[in-house]
């Protein structure tokens, strides 16, 4: 049987059984998008070439995740697919491994080098990644400037930061000393074609990821949807005597209801003084009655994420304490948000929250001093130490990729997340919401999952999975054992 017959062969199987053909392409993106992407890398390269690797399949049974710069110019989801862009010759090849029969009868069609994959990606020109080889043997021949991404690919619940650092750990190690995929890459092109000069890509790619297109403002937008009802469904269900990893089961099973790929970065669930570590990730510790849950985590939608925070009370009602600290804090996260405005740089929206919590902090009725110290310590760290930064952009990656820019952009989305402390008892407060610029103001695109305090109590007093599943729970204020 010929491949092209089994591919049509197992892909009637497919429709008979499942009543739809399995995808070989993204349905995040019609393939014009990407091709609008790679015109614009186009542009930028003058007489150059610009090349990039797909990832690897894993050595185990995970599903496949493209890294993010490949599937933001190709949507192309096949294990070490590459990409070349030619300036010279105006011209984009994609070169894909050869179809695999064996694993294809076992785990359905792949996305091979033929006629269908230029019909769905776009890309006019699709070869056998053997051929690749000509490529490099041209550029020996004409000793071009080649752009390629310096920095180590990004992949599921991966960051720009963290993929730098884990290629620097690990080509300083001194019983490992592996370079990163990319410095693998330039120096197998280095020595099969000399003459070549190489010119980091992550810059122009960066600088295009930095502003979202509707359709990618439309995907972040779901999976913020999907974080903020994995979070309310947590507060419902939550109660002292949980411990932290079955509010994480519950978001878990959220995700995966709303055909999440997978997460955005693994969950911060921290009850009480856990919550003083702001990346806490150990699910371990069991809710009591006087804590205060964190709650900051997201999933993985179609190669997009989000970054939704909240914080509330195991019991479901804040006591006294809580209600003063809390509710002074929300006011001050109040009055950075509300100063948001496109057109304006950071520095210039923290100057106009500076007065605004001046006199919330001026008129506030303290009861203890340790508070009005918390309060000033938030304050001051904006007047002093974070003058031009309001938070981090999302996208791609739970910390996406960022550029120097000076004023805020419609399409730029990034979230807010500061934190009033109290150092010596371990109290954190952190709420964190994901703001869209857009041409007349903002949208925050978690606002629906509640953040004052009646709203929190009034979802917290409503029915959980946890009452349903008949799970074993402690009492809760509010609602019967």
């Amino acid at each position: 049987m010929s491949r092209r017959l089994f591919v049509a062969a197992v892909a009637a199987l497919f429709v008979q059984s499942a009543g739809a053909e399995p995808p070989l392409f993204t349905d995040a993106f019609p393939a014009s998008e990407f091709v609008e992407r790679r015109a614009r890398v186009m542009q930028r390269l003058g007489d150059a070439v610009a090349i990039l690797q797909g990832a690897t399949e894993y050595a185990a049974y995970v599903k496949f995740r493209q890294n993010n710069h490949f599937f933001y110019l190709t949507g192309v989801e096949v294990p070490r697919a590459i990409l070349v862009i030619d300036g010279r010759a105006r011209s984009y090849t994609l070169f894909l491994p050869p179809r695999d029969e064996r694993l294809e009868r076992s785990e359905g069609p792949m996305l091979g080098p033929d006629a269908d994959a230029a019909r769905l990606t776009g890309i006019e020109s699709v070869k056998a990644r053997g051929e690749f080889a000509e490529v490099v043997a041209a550029l020996a021949r004409d000793r071009r400037v080649v752009y390629t991404p310096f920095r180590p690919e990004t992949v599921g619940a991966g960051t720009p930061r963290h993929a730098t650092a884990h290629a620097k750990l690990t080509k300083d190690d001194p019983w490992d000393r592996r370079p990163s995929r990319p410095e693998a890459f330039m120096a197998a092109i280095t020595a099969a074609a000399p003459g070549v000069a190489f010119r980091d890509l992550d810059p122009v790619l960066d600088e295009m990821r930095v502003i979202k297109s509707p359709r990618e403002i439309a995907l972040v937008r779901e999976a913020t949807r999907i974080a903020g009802l994995a979070v309310m469904e947590a507060m419902r269900s939550a109660a002292p005597g949980m411990y932290e990893y079955e509010l994480e089961a519950i978001a878990d099973y959220v995700f995966k209801r709303h055909n999440a790929q997978g997460i955005g970065y693994f969950a911060l669930i921290a009850a009480g003084r856990n919550a003083y570590y702001p990346h806490y990730h150990a699910s371990q510790s069991r809710l009591e009655p006087n804590d205060l849950v964190l709650f900051d985590y997201a999933p993985d939608f179609k190669y997009y994420t989000s970054d939704v925070t909240r914080e509330f009370p195991a019991a479901g009602r804040f006591d006294a304490s809580q209600r003063e600290l809390y509710g002074l804090y929300l006011r001050l996260y109040r009055a950075l948000m509300q100063s948001i405005r496109p057109q304006v740089a950071p520095r210039d929206v923290i100057r106009v929250a500076l007065q605004k919590m001046d006199a919330i902090v001026g008129s506030y009725p303290f009861t203890s001093p340790k508070y009005r110290e918390a309060a000033a310590r938030f304050v001051n760290a904006y007047r002093h130490g974070q003058g031009d930064s309001l938070g981090h952009y999302v996208g791609m990656e739970v910390h996406d990729v960022a550029v120097p820019f000076d004023v805020l952009e419609p399409g730029m989305i990034f979230t807010i997340e500061p934190a009033l402390t109290i150092p010596a008892e371990r109290v954190y407060v952190r709420l964190e919401d994901v703001i869209l610029i857009t041409e007349t103001g903002y949208e925050n695109l978690s606002g629906f999952v509640p953040v004052d305090i009646e709203g929190i109590e009034t979802l917290m007093a409503e029915e959980g999975m946890t009452d349903r599943d008949g799970a074993r729970r402690t009492s809760r204020a509010g609602r019967p054992d």
